[in-house]
Parts: structure tokens; sequence; C-alpha cells
């Protein structure tokens, strides 16, 4: 999978960058307008909550644009940060080429690359 260097933009700052600060919105009356707290929309502008399916639908909906478009956004970025920012235990290949690959012949590999060569 190709990697990307530099870390999407969280949602949130294309909510404010591209549709809140051109469209001169208050969080107060785009919350009121879309039916969700005030706090929710602070805390997806400020890139501590994520963008959810039901939101997602309601900001499509009030900017012309897609659910998807939104979920999309939150995805690209969530995986970026699982893949750069996480440690993650190694997990071994159980299905390669076509084949599977027994857990004795991994654990087998494992071991052999712990120890060295």
């Amino acid at each position: 999978m190709k990697t990307r260097k530099r870390k999407p933009l969280h949602p949130g700052i294309i909510l404010e960058e591209h549709y809140l600060k051109p469209l001169n919105l208050n969080l107060q009356k785009l919350a009121d307008h879309l039916g969700i707290a005030r706090n929710t929309l602070f805390r997806i502008r400020t890139g501590r909550m994520s963008i959810t399916p039901g939101i997602a639908l309601a900001l499509a909906r009030a900017f012309d644009t897609t659910p998807q478009l939104w979920l999309n956004l939150q995805q690209k970025y969530d995986l970026w940060v699982e893949e750069n920012e996480k440690i993650h235990v190694e997990v071994m290949p159980l299905y390669r080429g076509g084949l599977f690959i027994p857990f004795e012949e991994n654990l087998y590999k494992f071991h052999k690359r712990l120890r060295g060569p």
C-alpha cells in the first residue's frame, strides 16, 4: 500500500477552512441547523472527534456534498494516524500468494527472527 508522508487534514479542518470561514458561519448556528450539540461540532472542528455517518449525512445536506466525502476524509485521516503514530504488534501472514501458511511455520520463522541469524 502506498503510504502518504504528510498527515492528511482532519475533516474538522476542512469544515473550518472551506465552509465555516468562507460562509461566515458560527458554530452555534451551524450546530442548531444540523441538530447536533455545539460541543460536538467544536470537538470535530478541533480534531478531537470523528465524523460519524449521521454527522456526515447532516453536513452533506447542509453543504451540498456527499456523506462519502466526509466519511472518506475521516477514514483517510484515521488510517494514516493508525499506520504512522501508533505502535502495532507484528502480525505474520497466514495467506500469501494463494497459499495458506500454517501457524507452526509462522511461529518458527518469528522465533528465528527474534533470535537472529
